[in-house]
């Protein structure tokens, strides 16, 4: 691929990852109740959701899976229904569990999923990626190759928007605590997530 197409494709793909999204919410959301660092498991399952979704994109496997409509709407409702009941415990956790760095209490497993879910139950990134990364593809070269280069270029670009969202939300935190107003984290929190969840059913 040459350099050109590759520079196209960055940035481009850097103007939609740096708007405000589900994941970047959830990002923020996780860095305002566990901190930067346990927020790299949800980035973790987040990034491997997007290059199913991007791998799927070029492969031609996305184009398949929007025409069962069905499959999304269930994986949108549960992926929703586990942010909910996320956000009910974050509400009902204390502040001082908070600020200790313990957070919310989900395991690194549960946050690997759910970075895992909201990238891969959303509809739209499945058609943008669908209609944007075979654009990309030089159907006279092997495609493998590219689809590689190009994941790549996505996973590295998404990973530091991501950092970016979830350090603002950590500032947040350490500012409300600085105010004598970390009582306010958990709800915070948890009203963000609900707002992921309601946008992930609206979508």
């Amino acid at each position: 691929m040459d350099p050109q197409t590759l520079i196209a494709f960055a940035l481009t793909f850097s103007l939609i990852a740096f708007s405000p999204g589900l994941c970047m919410t959830l990002a923020m959301t996780l860095g305002i109740s566990i901190g930067v660092k346990r927020t790299l498991w949800m980035m973790i399952g987040e990034l491997s959701g997007i290059i199913v979704v991007g791998a799927s994109a070029i492969f031609g496997i996305a184009t398949l899976m929007l025409q069962y409509s069905q499959v999304f709407d269930v994986a949108l409702y549960a992926a929703a229904v586990y942010l909910v009941w996320t956000a009910l415990r974050t509400w009902r956790a204390s502040a001082d569990v908070k600020v200790s760095g313990r957070g919310i209490g989900m395991s690194n497993r549960q946050l690997i999923a759910a970075g895992f879910i909201t990238a891969t139950s959303n509809p739209k990134a499945w058609i943008f990626d669908a209609s944007l990364l075979p654009t990309f593809i030089n159907p006279d070269q092997a495609i493998v190759p590219q689809a590689v280069i190009l994941l790549s270029i996505i996973v590295v670009i998404e990973f530091i928007c991501l950092l970016i969202y979830a350090s603002g939300g950590r500032a947040l935190m350490e500012l409300l605590t600085r105010r004598g107003l970390d009582h306010w984290l958990n709800r915070i929190a948890a009203l963000m997530m609900f707002g992921v969840a309601i946008w992930l059913v609206l979508s």
